[in-house]
């Protein structure tokens, strides 16, 4: 995400740049595409509806900030209700409802807990969340419903001394290539 409220410089979009920098490894058979979007509800829904309908992703992980966040945290679910905070143009969704007449929550396909166990870099603390409640933007709950699971949130802290964008996206690294291997072991079973 681009940045929003007090956040002129938004951490998971500078973490992002890193991991694009590093690239997901050796795997030719996975293209790591990036991109910014705006804390703008719908203009978000619109794009992240267009990237699932145009590419088609194996997998969608959007990356938030959570300033109060100590640790990286992988998200397993995410709520379709309850979006009262105004994004960057002052709007939220009618009803404060992402998706009308769709379910209260929506799972990533991803087994966040099996991640967090595999997805650990340095010094970097990487924690499970089951509920990643409402984001300021709608983008997990859109991606879920397009992608049927094959999504994930993954929130940052602050940058900081002891967190910079370079270890983050080293993080980031190690983190997606973990959730692909997820997707290509649920894509195994079934």
């Amino acid at each position: 995400f681009g940045p929003f409220q007090q956040h002129l410089v938004n951490s998971s979009w500078e973490a992002v740049k890193e991991l694009s920098k590093l690239g997901l490894g050796n795997d030719t058979e996975v293209q790591l595409r990036t991109l910014e979007l705006p804390v703008d509800y719908r203009e978000a829904k619109w794009r992240v509806t267009g990237i699932w309908e145009d590419d088609q992703p194996q997998l969608a992980v959007h990356m938030g900030t959570d300033t109060s966040a100590k640790a990286i945290i992988l998200e397993q679910s995410s709520k379709n209700r309850g979006y009262w905070d105004t994004d960057i143009r002052g709007f939220w969704p009618e009803g404060s409802v992402c998706l009308a007449g769709g379910p209260d929550v929506l799972e990533s396909g991803v087994c966040m807990k099996a991640v967090c166990k595999r997805g650990a870099v340095e010094d970097v603390e990487v924690i499970f969340s089951p509920d990643a409640g409402n984001s300021s933007v709608i983008i997990p709950i859109t991606s879920l419903h397009h992608g049927k699971g094959c999504a994930a949130l993954i929130n940052v802290p602050a940058l900081s001394r002891r967190l910079p964008a370079s270890l983050l996206g080293r993080a980031l690294q190690v983190i997606i290539q973990e959730m692909l291997e997820e997707c290509r072991k649920t894509q195994a079973q079934s």
